[in-house]
């Protein structure tokens, strides 16, 4: 892995352990001022201010204690040195930490260089289903 793969998951860690916390507002810091949040049922919330003002609504009401996990492959590639896109598998559990069935998602970043580091410019949830 390269250092510039590092600094770019070390970005997705911080997402995590932000969410983790329950702090909306450390959560949304790490997305740029205009950024896209996709979520996985289609809702885009565009802009910073408002994925903090939803994320604050949800770590205190439906989302409270929740947990995201990492899994399986991550996939960094840089499209121009200050771009890159990053694509992994995840989920979330509400209760204890263990995988709950129906919230596995593949996750989709776009993340650019800024003069003070990586943000994400924009996020896609996209829930693991059946097509069938």
């Amino acid at each position: 892995m390269t250092d510039r793969q590092t600094e770019v998951l070390a970005v997705l860690g911080r997402l995590a352990d932000a969410w983790n916390d329950g702090d909306a507002a450390a959560y949304a810091s790490l997305f740029t001022e205009d950024a896209d949040y996709v979520t996985f049922f289609g809702m885009n919330m565009p802009g910073r201010a408002m994925i903090e003002s939803a994320h604050r609504s949800l770590f205190e009401g439906p989302l409270k204690g929740s947990k995201l996990r990492a899994g399986g492959e991550v996939k960094v590639r840089f499209v121009r040195p200050d771009v890159a896109i990053v694509v992994s598998g995840g989920g979330s559990s509400l209760s204890d930490g263990k995988p709950e069935p129906g919230r596995e998602s593949t996750l989709t970043y776009v993340l650019v260089e800024e003069s003070d580091g990586w943000r994400v410019a924009s996020f896609q949830n996209t829930r693991v289903s059946d097509p069938s």
